[in-house]
């Protein structure tokens, strides 16, 4: 049992949803989605962040702090790192939308 602003919580989820609103949790399952699928498709290639760096342009570092979470890459990064790895950004409707 763990105690947060004086309510009691039995998981991470249950803390989750009372500090995070519900887009703010979509929000980071996506980017922890893709910064996984970039390790993957990384790791699969077999490429180190040094090789992945000549291949994309993207300097070593700013790798690794995009796959350890520590920055947040901006569109163009992305596209530049997922390119020598054969993927792309695609934009789909998401699951259970609940904008419309």
């Amino acid at each position: 049992m763990i105690e947060l602003n004086g309510n009691q919580f039995t998981t991470w989820d249950d803390i989750e949803k009372e500090i995070f609103t519900p887009e703010e949790i979509a929000e980071s399952d996506l980017r922890v989605a893709i910064i996984g699928e970039i390790i993957k498709a990384r790791k699969e290639k077999g490429l180190s962040q040094r090789e992945l760096e000549k291949l994309s342009g993207v300097k070593q570092p700013v790798i690794a702090r995009m796959e350890n979470g520590t920055s947040n890459p901006n569109l163009k990064t992305l596209l530049k790192v997922l390119t020598p790895l054969g993927k792309t950004l695609a934009i789909v409707p998401l699951e259970n939308n609940q904008t419309q």
